[in-house]
């Protein structure tokens, strides 16, 4: 019988070969092992999962599904309320969503909610599963903003209600940061990210790529001249930041953004593609997310000796625990309480290597964390041949500077209401990124979701 304390254990690509291929690290469960994780759920009535999901699946619901092998049914109760499910279960931080509100998380190991989830979406996409469709369309013509995860969510969920949706992106690929922005081995884009596109596509959803909200239109001419009666912004945050430190734009000094989407959209790290990307001997990541994770993580697969130099502790690291393990067991070397101070260039303009201070951490700051503060006389060097800065992103300007009557804050940011994603101009909705700066993928999801709810409360009084 299995131990109701301790999860199933996922199967994983051994950490010696996967560091050398762009392969899945994760193998997620299969029937017999999701049955038997099920099974550990208590199936409780004031299911406090449900409220640590900002797309509030029925997670009970599913998972007493999955233990019955209802796979399919399981899926249906997860299409209520996500539409992409495959890609939540391998990229959301359920560790510190609705897996830490799990109760059999208090005397053990919580449910393995993601993995579970994951492993419904994969079956349904393996078997074809159809979403359930709207009934009969309602008449009303919505636009979105940028195929990402808040867009999507936006679309589909309008899609269910009977709208006729029309998504608009920027690239000549769909997905916004689900294709450019995390890396095959997190998140398999043939297998995963187009056949839930797919999926969308089957809801009745229209997709234009090529089309930059701007230059190649505006929303005001979305909405006067080709009769769209509500839009929704999702565009994301892909204009990168970086420290202003001497040296920061010398050959060999990339954003993570930049580097990641030579690798994940342009397919770098494919022989067959020509797409140049400067793989380096010695790399340096400067940052902490799950951004510097991937970025971290490409660069070793390219053959680079990798540091992440990040300013605090390995306790405030925001990337994921499992994205963090996983780096480590794959021989990233982490530089922890360090900061850069100067990146260091030779006589032809190339990065030759860094110098660096160590710090210490004082009394919290704005963000609860720890302050890091400059140990004086702590500075050293280290020897990179490439630089990636991974600081965070911010929303591009173009669309907010383009539509009048648009607010955005001193982060050049979206202003837009919480629970139904309303902006200050008429009609015109926004989430994800493009209103909260860079955060995850399931976040952007809910914006979505509250996107969707806004737009059908406003037309259907119409």
């Amino acid at each position: 019988m299995a131990d109701m304390f301790k999860r199933v254990p996922v199967r994983e690509q051994d950490a010696k070969v996967r560091a050398t291929n762009f392969e899945e690290v994760c193998y997620g469960y299969n029937k017999e092992e999701a049955m038997e994780e099920a099974a550990r759920c208590l199936n409780c009535k004031n299911a406090k999962c449900i409220q640590g999901c900002p797309v509030s699946i029925n997670i009970p619901g599913f998972i007493s599904k999955v233990k019955d092998g209802d796979i399919e049914g399981a899926y249906k109760v997860i299409g209520e309320s996500s539409a992409l499910p495959a890609i939540c279960g391998r990229v959301c931080p359920q560790e510190s969503q609705c897996e830490c509100k799990c109760v059999r998380g208090i005397k053990g190991d919580p449910v393995s909610i993601g993995k579970l989830e994951r492993f419904v979406a994969d079956y349904a996409l393996e078997n074809d599963i159809k979403p359930q469709k709207a009934e009969k369309m309602n008449g009303h013509k919505v636009a979105v903003i940028g195929s990402g995860p808040s867009g999507l969510t936006c679309a589909g969920d309008l899609a269910k209600l009977g709208y006729e949706v029309t998504v608009f992106e920027a690239l000549h690929e769909l997905g916004g940061v689900l294709v450019y922005g995390i890396p095959e081995f997190r998140l398999p884009k043939e297998k995963v990210v187009k056949k839930e596109i797919e999926k969308v596509k089957e809801l009745g959803v229209k997709f234009e790529t090529n089309v930059v909200i701007g230059k190649s239109t505006t929303i005001d001419q979305l909405m006067e001249e080709e009769n769209f009666e509500a839009v929704f912004i999702g565009s994301g945050a892909g204009l990168p930041m970086f420290m202003g430190i001497p040296g920061e734009t010398a050959n060999g000094v990339f954003s993570a953004n930049e580097y990641l989407t030579r690798s994940n959209l342009m397919k770098a790290f494919d022989d067959s593609y020509d797409t140049p990307i400067a793989a380096g001997k010695k790399v340096a990541v400067v940052g902490g997310g799950n951004v510097a994770m991937d970025a971290a993580r490409t660069a070793l697969r390219l053959g680079a000796e990798v540091h992440v130099i990040y300013r605090r502790s390995e306790a405030e690291l925001p990337a994921r625990v499992e994205e963090v393990h996983h780096a480590k067991e794959e021989g990233v070397i982490f530089n922890l309480l360090t900061n850069p101070k100067e990146i260091l260039v030779d006589e032809n303009g190339w990065v030759k290597g860094m110098k660096v201070i160590k710090m210490e951490l004082g009394e919290p700051d704005a963000s609860g964390r720890r302050r890091p503060i400059e140990i004086p006389g702590s500075e050293y060097e280290i020897e990179v041949d490439t630089v990636i800065m991974s600081l965070g992103t911010s929303p591009n300007p173009l669309i907010a500077s383009t539509t009048e009557g648009l607010e955005t804050n001193r982060r050049k940011c979206i202003v837009a209401e919480e629970e139904n994603g309303q902006t200050s101009k008429a009609c015109v909705f926004a989430g994800g990124d493009a209103v909260t700066g860079a955060a995850t993928v399931i976040l952007a999801m809910g914006a979505g979701k509250a996107g969707a709810k806004g737009i059908h409360e406003l037309l259907s009084q119409k």
